[in-house]
């Protein structure tokens, strides 16, 4: 069974999760602090994680920094569950690790087709090319590294995601829509432009390391593209 850790110190809102999670016939934890939520990773591994930012003492972004700093949970989905909901406080998210975001109040059925895309996009890759290489630029999915100019960059689960999607389809224009669709896994027209533009944004400062050097390119009016 599927196994999901819901980490929110709201009870109102773990008293929710709980119910609509279980509907959908996932085993769930829930906890109240992020201080509790590392002493419980520390002996099982769940199948992914949702975690509220806003918390006393630790918050959520503190937490995903933590578990994104151990290869154990370098693949984990997380997905922050917030009332904040700037541009700032998303980027902050992102730049932690996280892989999705929901801002409070949130829909129900909004928060299950995120839950069910981390999921698949988890399930998938197991039969891939695992070193994909286009000029200087290397990525190996076994580790979840880049290598750049002969320098290593660890990259997030998703960051890799959308790097390996750019350089499986080289020379291309890639849209948003379509980006939200192949990476994060999400029906036609749903999903957040900006979750793209945020992990872009992310990702080039990663690896293009030299000014002059720009490995993914904007095409305006349509999105992004890598040049073989």
């Amino acid at each position: 069974m599927v196994t999901i850790l819901a980490v929110d110190d709201d009870p109102d809102v773990l008293g929710t999760l709980e119910r609509v999670l279980d509907r959908e016939g996932f085993d769930v934890d829930t906890l109240e602090s992020g201080a509790e939520a590392l002493d419980y990773l520390q002996d099982k591994t769940p199948d992914m994680v949702i975690l509220d930012i806003m918390m006393p003492e630790m918050d959520g972004i503190e937490v995903c920094n933590k578990l994104r700093h151990n290869p154990r949970y370098i693949a984990l989905p997380i997905l922050f569950l917030t009332a904040k909901g700037t541009t700032d406080d998303i980027v902050n998210g992102l730049n932690a690790g996280a892989d999705d975001y929901v801002v409070k109040p949130f829909e129900l059925a909004e928060l299950r087709a995120r839950v069910y895309a981390l999921l698949r996009r988890g399930a998938r890759g197991k039969e891939i090319k695992r070193v994909l290489k286009i000029g200087d630029l290397q990525l190996d999915s076994d580790t979840y590294q880049v290598t750049v100019n002969d320098q290593s960059v660890q990259l997030t689960s998703t960051e890799h995601r959308l790097l390996r999607h750019f350089m499986e389809n080289p020379n291309q224009a890639l849209s948003l829509p379509h980006l939200l669709q192949m990476v994060w896994d999400y029906p036609a027209d749903a999903g957040d432009p900006d979750l793209v533009r945020a992990h872009v944004r992310n990702l080039r400062c990663k690896i293009e390391l030299d000014d002059a050097r720009r490995y993914i390119r904007t095409v305006h009016g349509v999105g992004y593209m890598i040049k073989e």
